[in-house]
């Protein structure tokens, strides 16, 4: 059985809020891939980085979309209904998003 997302009413166009995870970036982490919240524009690290600031701004804020964004994959993700979710189009990247390794 597939899911349907019940939140794509939610969607917007948004900016994103940084090059890269917002909140690593702050404190010097690392993050293997990025997720863009397609409520408000937040740039958070997946849940495969150790910090999980993508899911954390879920739980955080209730904004349920997010979309891949490293660089843009053009797939979204209901974090609610824990499916796949089609997105119109891709958000543009504001410049090259440097992805971080642990040294």
């Amino acid at each position: 059985m597939t899911l349907k997302c019940t939140h794509v009413s939610e969607i917007r166009d948004v900016t994103p809020s940084a090059k890269g995870c917002e909140e690593c970036l702050k404190t010097g982490d690392w993050w293997v891939h990025l997720r863009l919240c397609r409520i408000c524009g937040h740039v958070g690290c997946c849940d495969d980085s150790p910090n999980k600031h993508a899911r954390a701004h879920f739980e955080a804020t209730g904004h349920p979309i997010i979309e891949g964004y490293d660089p843009p994959e053009g797939w979204g993700w209901c974090y609610v209904d824990d499916t796949v979710v089609k997105l119109d189009h891709r958000t543009p990247q504001l410049g090259p998003i440097k992805r971080w390794v642990q040294e």
